[in-house]
């Protein structure tokens, strides 16, 4: 009797744990199928999803469908993350997300050598579920707690940009289903994430309604990975394609282990003609209005014309998105529409696969402030207001213009294709380049009508012929020709890592700039900008706007010389070079010559002068305090002032920018280092005498002026101060600048400061003098975010 009733306990408990199958659970639950099915259980609100396709490699793309709405932050509509590739596995009662590591590989025929690097180097599991029911081959598992986990990283971004410690609540989250669908190549999920935090931070404050509550949606995305029948193609440095890198254990002893691919879409001739199989088609979201849209399409269109030029027909094509696409599908490229609450960059992302650099999708966002903020710059160097049925055609035809061009640009990227920025020293030869706005002056009349190029550039076409070109014979002698072609053409490419930044060290390679020349285009520049200041009235701004928006309409004038300025300090120490690889005969680099950086130092120094950085007084007098219901933003000037305009502040800002690129550590060490090496040419200290001779010139002005050279003074003082306190700059850079400090201590000292003070000097020197004194007896710290900054200027 004992051993009945043991069995038949055994035999309850084993029909308990037995798992549901699946046609039993889901019997009353909506079912999508697709690549994976799924069932969404409305009951309980959460989506299970059946895997039956265990060990396959997937690609796992996250993204964002609504997005935060200011561009600092970054987290933006329609925004693709990252791509990486998954498999489902299945252990006992458990399936498990796991990606795997593609930095580490080995191409290998042979399994154990592939494994032997497979199992040296982690790998990530990304989530745990548990089997709730299974049929055949197929087990069912909630998926609903991994669609509502911050698998974007959005609490990690918010904590970034020092918006508040953000966190998901659960309470407040939920799966959105008009966007959660099953394909036959891909299943889209989407959920509405609620984020709780504490102290939000200003972007936070400025965008969403209830700070401490942020609500976003997530779409998740699982992809099959395409066929092995696309080739990879071999990166180069002067290609002008971004590198997919990973390490091969498998190579040769004497080969290189980095291997470099380019990214770019899959792209196929018919046999024995130029029609292609299939051709890249890019979507416009339907939400850009016109006449943008018109812009936006006309401007990706240009494409077409480096395809045809590398062989193909119609293969580059442009379209609205049809009314039933979802954005993030990976089937669609597209050029997003995306709404902040400020200007910011545009983005070209790619879907692509990490195992070949093969570009699934296309993802370009688009801000749709850019163009305000090209008819801004216009309305403050034509003022076109100044009757109440002004002409402001040339002003839209200019902004619309650079759409187009701005749209070229970010597709090219989501075609694999990385920025070229020495382009604009090259007749304009590429749209990977960043434009400036090209101005002339006409008379007294300044013109716009060449503001910005039209169609797509000769580097560009290269570019093209390098990714997606079809080689007749051997692939690696047609590349070479390519680069080849470039040679002999002139046309160089030059990227990021060394235009950037304005301390980079390349002379000819800038953003926003124009001409071949960077010292004659500045001076043409600050003429135009001297012009401009001189007529600048009312007529800036419509005649029913508030006459405080003149603040706003007067900053891109006012520091119209910043970008062209840093161009002009990159000769300084500066040197230049190509990419060259070591079967190149040409020298590695030549450095700038003496004369030219001498006259580059003189070139912003003027940029130092009171009579640069003073406003007329016609200008000053029309710029009243902020009118009732408006306020100062981060786009207008700087003031210590109050509610009133600050002319000295504004002088501030440019003065500091100025030095921030002549006394740059880096800059300064490869000055004294090519003075060393050459025996002739400015050195650091040459420089630096300079800027104090000029600081102490205080019989040259009364005044306005007088106050501004004694601010300008000041900055520099205090950017001395900085790079001397600076423990990662040059030993020798921090003596010269510890050195002028004393310098300048020394000659106040020589002053007879207790006479007449008509302008403010003797104070002033006798302020700077103590101030010196207290920083090197260690009593005084300073800062450079101290000074009153520029409003941002990129993107222009």
């Amino acid at each position: 009797m004992f051993k009945k009733i043991i069995a038949l306990v055994a035999l309850v408990f084993s029909i308990g744990v037995q798992a549901e199958t699946i046609s039993s659970l889901t019997a009353n639950m909506q079912k999508q199928q697709g690549l994976f099915d799924f069932y969404w259980d409305e009951s309980k609100g959460r989506i299970l999803l059946q895997v039956d396709q265990f060990d396959r490699e997937l690609l796992l793309v996250t993204g964002l469908a609504q997005g935060l709405g200011s561009n600092p932050v970054g987290l933006d509509r329609n925004q693709a993350g990252e791509s990486r590739v998954v498999k489902f596995e299945r252990v006992g009662n458990k399936v498990l997300i796991h990606q795997v590591n593609l930095d580490y590989r080995a191409q290998s025929e042979n399994p154990a050598e592939r494994r032997a690097v497979e199992e040296a180097f982690a790998t990530s599991v990304l989530w745990g579920f548990e089997v709730i029911a299974e049929e055949g081959r197929g087990v069912l598992v909630d998926f609903t707690p991994f669609l509502l986990s911050d698998q974007h990283g959005i609490a990690k971004r918010l904590k970034d940009a020092k918006q508040g410690s953000y966190q998901i609540d659960a309470g407040k989250s939920a799966i959105y289903l008009p966007r959660t669908k099953s394909f036959p190549q891909n299943t889209e999920f989407e959920a509405q994430l609620t984020f709780a935090g504490s102290e939000p931070g200003n972007y936070m404050q400025e965008v969403v309604p209830t700070p401490e509550l942020v609500t976003l949606r997530q779409h998740i995305s699982l992809v099959a990975l395409p066929d092995d029948g696309y080739q990879p193609r071999k990166f180069h440095s002067r290609s002008g394609y971004f590198p997919l890198q990973y390490r091969d254990y498998a190579t040769a002893i004497d080969q290189p282990m980095d291997q470099r691919l380019i990214f770019r879409h899959r792209l196929e001739k018919k046999a024995g003609s130029n029609e292609v199989v299939e051709p890249i088609v890019y979507y416009v979201d339907s939400g850009v209005p016109e006449p943008v849209r018109s812009a936006l399409i006309e401007g990706a269109s240009w494409w077409n014309q480096a395809f045809e030029a590398a062989g193909f027909e119609n293969a580059f094509q442009v379209k609205i998105l049809p009314e039933d696409a979802d954005p993030l599908d990976v089937r669609y490229n597209v050029i997003n529409w995306v709404h902040r609450s400020t200007r910011g960059w545009s983005y070209g992302y790619s879907v692509y696969d990490p195992r070949t650099g093969e570009i699934l999708k296309g993802n370009v966002t688009l801000g749709s402030l850019r163009v305000r903020q090209d008819l801004l710059i216009a309305q403050g160097l034509l003022q076109p207001y100044d009757s109440k049925d002004a002409d402001v055609e040339n002003l839209k035809a200019m902004a619309l213009a650079r759409i187009r061009q701005l749209s070229a640009h970010e597709v090219g990227h989501t075609l694999g294709i990385a920025h070229n920025f020495i382009s604009s020293a090259e007749g304009r030869a590429s749209v990977m380049d960043y434009p400036a706005p090209l101005v002339t002056l006409s008379g007294r009349d300044l013109e716009l009508g060449e503001a910005y190029a039209t169609g797509i550039g000769s580097w560009d076409k290269l570019a093209v012929r390098y990714g997606y070109g079809i080689a007749d014979g051997n692939e690696a002698e047609y590349l070479a020709s390519v680069l080849s072609e470039a040679e002999k053409q002139q046309l160089r490419f030059i990227s990021d890592p060394d235009s950037r930044a304005i301390n980079n060290a390349h002379a000819a390679s800038h953003l926003w700039d124009n001409g071949g020349d960077v010292l004659e285009e500045f001076q043409r520049m600050t003429q135009l900008r001297r012009h401009a200041l001189e007529n600048f009235s009312t007529a800036a701004n419509r005649p029913d706007v508030a006459r405080s928006s003149l603040d706003e309409t007067l900053v891109p004038v006012y520091y119209g010389h910043r970008y062209q300025a840093e161009a002009v300090g990159k000769l300084i120490g500066g040197l230049d070079y190509n990419y060259l690889y070591n079967d190149a005969g040409a020298e590695s680099y030549t450095m700038v010559a003496g004369d030219r950086q001498q006259q580059a130092i003189d070139a912003l120094a003027s940029t130092l002068k009171p009579e640069f950085l003073t406003l007329p007084e016609k200008v000053l007098s029309l710029l009243p305090p902020k009118s009732y219901g408006y306020a100062r933003t981060i786009e207008s000037f700087p003031a210590y002032t109050g509610v009133a305009f600050d002319a000295i502040a504004m002088a501030e800002a440019a003065a500091g920018h100025t030095f921030s690129i002549l006394l740059h550590p880096e800059r300064a060490a490869r000055l004294q280092q090519q003075q060393a090496r050459r025996g002739e040419g400015p050195g650091f200290n040459t420089l630096l005498a300079q800027l104090t001779a000029q600081a102490l010139a205080s019989e040259d002005y009364t005044g306005l002026e007088a106050a501004i050279h004694q601010r300008v003074n000041h900055v520099y003082i205090h950017q001395l101060m900085v790079l001397a306190n600076n423990n990662k700059a040059a030993e020798s850079a921090r003596a010269r600048a510890s050195f002028e400090l004393a310098k300048f201590q020394h000659a106040i000292g020589e002053m007879k400061l207790f006479g007449d003070d008509p302008h403010g000097y003797n104070a002033h020197y006798f302020y700077e003098a103590n101030r010196i004194g207290s920083f090197m007896d260690g009593h005084l710290k300073v800062d450079k975010a101290d000074l009153k900054p520029m409003p941002p200027g990129s993107p222009i």
